[in-house]
């Protein structure tokens, strides 16, 4: 088929930062796109051919949207997932699956997902109310501290929570959800896996993440990961393992942590583009989002390879500051070598919002990493 300059149509479901980024490599092909989001202020609204505004949870929605486009792709999970079921049964192209996504639109299901597979996971225990939690702590069925997990429709930190006693378990929201042992770990991984309908496989490189100790949001991704050659194919195998198991098409995002005796069992995925791979626009030869895009047209994949050591940097709204958004000292960030700021396009700012991020790339590593500090002390996302 070609994609190229034609009668094709590309839609993707959601259009937030990563859609966004994603059409910047539609441009770069001129491929034809279409994108449904329901905010009409939404980051990809600019840069595709067609946007719809529209419920991503509403099946009549998402379903006629899809029938107007050869081939759907989405950029956030939380969509109608028997609509994509229906498309499928009608010929349109879905990447991810209907199936891929129901499973890990789920994190319960998620995780008896791994289980099935011989796939290494923490171990966890499901409930289908926060208020059955407590029972199991007084009748020894879970230990504190774990990490408590909502199933459905957590995002950037939202859905997760370490609880450490009793009291920790009031402010959670209801419904079925995991308490998952809390692991020790060194560090926390991630590979990205890209495959395209031919069964082509390719991976990037091991990524390292560093974590706010609050927001429970990466501050930084360091690439290559520094941990040792031995630790980082064992994370590439078992990314690759996962990847085998679901079958996917696209890529999938395998955020994983490596324990104190360098065991690497996986945290969770996400079928799509992710935070962990922005750093690869600046260093890597192909962008995850143009290998998005490859892998989902079943077009060749690109060179994984990084060119140059890169370490991202979240922009996230400052707390205390809500409204219209103001970037502090963006230009001076912008006088630093090898810093290239990346802002999503969204006016409003909010306590840890994702705003934008920032990406560090040096032929050193531990040069971009100190670069990746000053950027992060002296950027502010701040309100007029």
């Amino acid at each position: 088929m070609n994609y190229f300059s034609s009668q094709f149509k590309l839609g993707i479901l959601g259009g937030g930062q990563l859609g966004k980024m994603l059409l910047t490599e539609t441009r770069k092909f001129d491929i034809y796109t279409c994108v449904l989001d329901p905010s009409d202020e939404a980051p990809s609204k600019i840069a595709c051919n067609e946007f719809t505004k529209g419920d991503l949870m509403d099946y009549d929605t998402v379903f006629k949207f899809g029938k107007e486009v050869d081939v759907l792709t989405i950029e956030i999970e939380n969509v109608n997932v028997n609509a994509l079921e229906a498309l499928e049964k009608e010929g349109v192209k879905v990447f991810p699956s209907s199936d891929t996504l129901r499973t890990i639109q789920n994190k319960a299901t998620q995780k008896l997902f791994y289980i099935d597979h011989n796939i290494p996971t923490a171990d966890f225990v499901r409930f289908a109310y926060v208020s059955e939690i407590e029972d199991a702590i007084d009748n020894g069925g879970i230990q504190l501290p774990f990490v408590w997990k909502a199933a459905q429709f957590g995002y950037d930190g939202n859905g997760v929570k370490v609880v450490r006693s009793k009291a920790d378990l009031k402010d959670l929201q209801d419904g079925e959800c995991i308490a998952e042992t809390m692991i020790p770990f060194k560090n926390e991984l991630a590979v990205i896996v890209s495959r395209n309908a031919k069964g082509e496989v390719k991976t990037y490189p091991v990524v390292e993440m560093e974590f706010h100790p609050e927001a429970n949001q990466v501050e930084y991704v360091i690439c290559p990961a520094r941990i040792p050659f031995k630790v980082a194919n064992k994370a590439r195998e078992t990314a690759l393992k996962v990847s085998e198991a679901f079958n996917h098409v696209g890529l999938l995002a395998v955020e994983m942590f490596q324990t104190e005796n360098d065991e690497i069992l996986v945290n969770e995925v996400a079928p799509r583009p992710h935070n962990s791979g922005h750093h690869t626009i600046e260093s890597g030869y192909t962008s995850q989002f143009e290998q998005h895009l490859r892998a989902i047209l079943n077009l060749p994949l690109g060179k994984t390879d990084y060119k140059v050591a890169g370490v991202m940097v979240n922009l996230v709204g400052a707390e205390g500051y809500s409204g219209d958004v103001h970037y502090e000292h963006i230009e001076d960030i912008m006088a630093m070598e090898g810093v290239t700021p990346h802002i999503y396009g969204k006016k409003q700012t909010r306590p840890f919002r994702k705003m934008g991020h920032v990406t560090i790339v040096n032929e050193d590593l531990n040069t971009a990493r100190k670069i990746a500090e000053d950027v992060k002390n002296l950027i502010k996302v701040i309100s007029q």
